[in-house]
């Protein structure tokens, strides 16, 4: 597994400045998606997600202090993003978060969601951090059972600070 961040480019080669073959990759795992993206309300329309939105949603991450978008490959091919912030918006909170774990859906049960989550955390080792945490949607309990296997404890739960939806939040020591 390896894990490139993802940087954005003002050269106008696709909506949002990503390469078009990379946009077209992002597009299809985000589509492939689409049993999530109908939980989360993140699209309007979670089974016609398109280039554009797609674009724009990597965007609004990487707007965030703090924020990497993290392109997971294995044997050449896209297969997961994941969206670190180093700090929470909470000045009391230490770890940095997990905001988006997201596996191709044509993937998923194959361990490379496991895989990712692991690469995810050994990155965040490396660079000193102790824990992370993240918080899964209380309407997702496929994203509870995914997280708690791999040894994430609940902590809480609160309401998430963009749209107001009620979430576990759940953190695991490094």
């Amino acid at each position: 597994m390896i894990l490139e961040p993802l940087s954005f480019t003002a050269d106008g080669t696709s909506p949002g400045g990503l390469p078009g073959p990379l946009l077209t990759e992002l597009t299809a795992l985000y589509a492939s998606n689409h049993e999530f993206f109908a939980l989360s309300g993140d699209f309007p329309d979670a089974h016609h997600i398109n280039a554009e939105q797609v674009a724009t949603a990597l965007a609004d991450e990487l707007s965030q202090p703090g924020a990497e978008v993290l392109l997971g490959r294995s044997e050449g091919r896209l297969i997961g993003v994941v969206v670190t912030l180093a700090h929470h918006p909470d000045p009391a909170d230490p770890d940095p978060w997990i905001g988006l774990l997201l596996v191709d859906a044509r993937v998923q049960r194959t361990g490379l969601g496991r895989q990712l989550a692991t690469t995810t955390e050994e990155r965040l080792r490396s660079m000193g951090r102790t824990a992370v945490r993240l918080a899964v949607l209380d309407n997702n309990p496929k994203g509870l059972a995914f997280w708690t296997a791999l040894g994430y404890e609940l902590l809480d739960h609160r309401e998430d600070t963009q749209l107001g939806r009620r979430c576990a939040v759940l953190r695991k020591p490094l």
